[in-house]
């Protein structure tokens, strides 16, 4: 490990933050996407959009797209972990589970992160102070959650094991990431996306005919932050982040969506949280600085 990535810049760090504010804010967009669209063809038009922004962005730093057989079949691999599994497991189970139950399950990437690595990918297993992090974290996130969300555990089994596979699939694509060194972060972004509308895309047109669909204005304009920020932006620090942090310490910022939950509503909203939720929120906060810290 080269003396570049053995730390954890404040810089890097800060991309974290935002990372997780542009994945975290992805919750809402898809709950309103929802009510005028459905789940596959939300996520086609949220992938065409990325796919657009991000191909402009790769036109304007005057890259290009890998022409080789392996760096494809690696994006295709990375697409189905990290996009179209995944996110149509989630936006699935969005429909049956409660945003707060969904929040929890998805939140525990980090763990199966550490899971996988240590029965597949030993160069990546946690040091016992990263994987202290990694518990703290996530029970930093049930606090914040507050125990209302168990309230909504078992109420449709089929729509929380979706969230969780959800989280399992993008623990693989963090592990999965590194083999995308060789490419850019905006590279590797685009294939991963294009890889995916070759897939969401075709499904969306035999699935939900949206020729046939009366979307309002809302929804649409939620597809479309979710493929400009959610996706487009998001894919590209993603990909850096796995480079300078690694897959466990890009999946952290699982933990961190929701202390930023919290942060807005008592900025936006004038919320005044109960005192349990300001623990979680250092508990996660330490769990991230665990993680990170080498």
């Amino acid at each position: 490990m080269s003396a570049k990535t053995e730390g954890a810049p404040a810089r890097e760090l800060a991309l974290l933050g935002l990372l997780a504010l542009l994945w975290g804010s992805s919750y809402l967009f898809v709950e309103i996407g929802l009510t005028g669209l459905p789940p596959v063809t939300l996520i086609a038009l949220r992938i065409a959009v990325a796919c657009v922004f991000l191909l402009g962005v790769l036109s304007m730093q005057g890259g290009r797209l890998p022409r080789d057989g392996r760096s494809w079949g690696r994006l295709a691999v990375q697409s189905v972990l990290n996009a179209t599994g995944a996110w149509l497991l989630l936006a699935w189970g969005q429909q049956h589970v409660e945003s707060a139950v969904a929040a929890v399950l998805n939140s525990t990437s980090p763990l199966f992160v550490t899971l996988l690595a240590l029965m597949f990918v030993p160069s990546e297993r946690a040091s016992p102070a990263r994987a202290l992090g990694v518990a703290l974290g996530f029970g930093g996130v049930l606090l914040i959650v507050g125990g209302e969300a168990w309230d909504g555990f078992g109420a449709s089994v089929l729509g929380q094991v979706a969230a969780l596979a959800s989280a399992m699939l993008y623990a693989g694509a963090a592990l999965h990431g590194r083999r995308l060194a060789h490419l850019t972060p905006t590279a590797s972004a685009a294939g991963t996306m294009l890889c995916a509308l070759a897939i969401v895309g075709p499904l969306s047109l035999a699935v939900d005919r949206p020729w046939a669909l009366s979307p309002s204005w809302a929804s649409l304009g939620a597809a479309a932050a979710l493929g400009l920020l959610s996706t487009g932006v998001a894919l590209i620090l993603y990909f850096r982040l796995v480079r300078t942090l690694g897959p466990l310490g890009v999946a952290s910022q699982a933990y961190l969506r929701a202390g930023i939950g919290v942060a807005l509503g008592v900025v936006l909203l004038g919320e005044r949280p109960e005192p349990a939720v300001f623990l979680g929120l250092a508990a996660a906060l330490m769990g991230v600085w665990l993680i990170n810290r080498r």
